[in-house]
């Protein structure tokens, strides 16, 4: 997870929002994912029973979750970016997006995560460390075991590419005449409902993909197509080079949670999906509420973040440091404490609570007590390693 900083201007300014709005994402895809362990889709481990509340509660937080990750992603660009020579910009992307995922993918993490999906479904009947060799026979959604999209480290892999994709692009935008064509336009967005557009280009590009569901649009991502996040990771990108689209988002914040909890209430309770069958008028309706439901909701946070999260304190200068390792983590000790609960006779509200509360224990005490301690692990975490 990248640690974003500011949406303000000035080189020496921080604006703790973004460090709060990236630990609060990580707290929100944490419970995410605690309830995977009890909603209807299949997961790696499965609850022995299961909850439509839960279902709802994914369903609903899939929506713009992983575009906030994104776009605050995009905000951070402009300002490591704007600190580092270029060389020094991809170096630092690649010690903390590649290196981590190299590690969880082939060492540990994810293949306890695939042995456990094999052993609950029962397609494997042994231990882990006899599964260990069978874990790189194939690739993982292609009849084989190995995850080569790391399972939830898909978004480092994805922030990389990214990375390299956009170089070029924020390069060319970052030339004089184009930061003041880019800051030019935000006086136009400080206007009210402006800032709305920047949902236009992440409609057009969902209209497109979606009519390839199982093409460029699949969505075993997170629940979106990675071109729909490289529009919002541009987006942030962009929204980072001036004051005033900061201030956009704060005037637009409570129109926005508005406007995110009425179109949420459109889409989940009138069962609207993406299936891109039926007239034109119907298909683009969809696609729209979709679209702009997830905008809406990011200007939200945003904009409640630049109002109220703008201050500092012990807490925050512990999370932001954490919040990547807990991120590399976190899903694969949800599913190794879900594997041993998934017979437990009781509610499901009871187990989701249990299991919440002892996944959120290991992943602190594994943190404070080993990676932050010990140079290798925070060089394999993705932290910065002190001298």
């Amino acid at each position: 997870m990248e640690r974003p900083h500011s949406l303000g201007l000035g080189k020496s300014a921080r604006h703790y929002d973004n460090d709060w709005l990236t630990v609060l994402a990580m707290l929100i895809i944490f419970f995410f994912h605690c309830a995977r362990f009890f909603n209807f889709e299949d997961w790696h481990v499965k609850n022995n029973q299961l909850d439509e509340g839960m279902t709802l509660f994914v369903a609903i937080v899939a929506q713009w979750i992983m575009p906030l990750f994104f776009i605050l992603s995009g905000i951070s660009s402009y300002y490591s970016l704007k600190s580092r020579t270029s060389g020094r910009y991809i170096g630092n992307r690649f010690q903390r997006l590649v290196i981590p995922l190299i590690f969880g993918t082939f060492v540990l993490l994810i293949p306890v995560q695939v042995w456990i999906e094999r052993y609950s479904h029962a397609q494997f009947d042994g231990t882990f460390i006899e599964f260990y060799p069978h874990y790189f026979k194939g690739f993982y959604g292609f009849g084989g075991n190995f995850a080569w999209m790391g399972f939830h480290l898909w978004y480092l892999e994805m922030l990389f590419v990214f990375t390299l994709l956009t170089f070029p692009l924020f390069i060319f935008l970052k030339k004089v005449r184009l930061q003041e064509l880019i800051s030019g336009a935000a006086t136009f967005f400080a206007k009210n409902g402006a800032i709305f557009i920047f949902g236009i280009p992440l409609f057009f590009v969902e209209w497109l993909v979606n009519l390839q569901p199982e093409g460029v649009g699949m969505r075993g991502f997170g629940g979106w197509s990675p071109f729909s996040y490289l529009v919002v990771f541009v987006t942030g990108f962009l929204i980072a080079f001036d004051l005033k689209y900061r201030e956009a988002l704060e005037r637009s914040r409570f129109i926005s949670l508005a406007l995110g909890l009425s179109t949420t209430s459109l889409m989940f309770f009138f069962h609207i999906d993406l299936t891109p069958l039926g007239d034109f008028v119907e298909y683009t309706l969809k696609v729209l509420s979709r679209s702009f439901n997830s905008w809406f909701w990011l200007v939200a946070f945003l904009g409640f973040g630049s109002r109220f999260l703008t201050f500092n304190n012990k807490i925050l200068k512990y999370a932001r440091e954490a919040v990547l390792p807990f991120y590399i983590l976190h899903q694969t000790i949800i599913v190794v404490i879900g594997f041993y609960i998934v017979h437990w006779e009781t509610s499901v509200m009871v187990k989701f609570f249990t299991l919440s509360v002892c996944s959120f224990i290991v992943i602190i005490a594994m943190y404070d007590l080993l990676i932050k301690r010990v140079k290798a692990l925070r060089f394999l975490f993705g932290m910065q390693v002190k001298k």
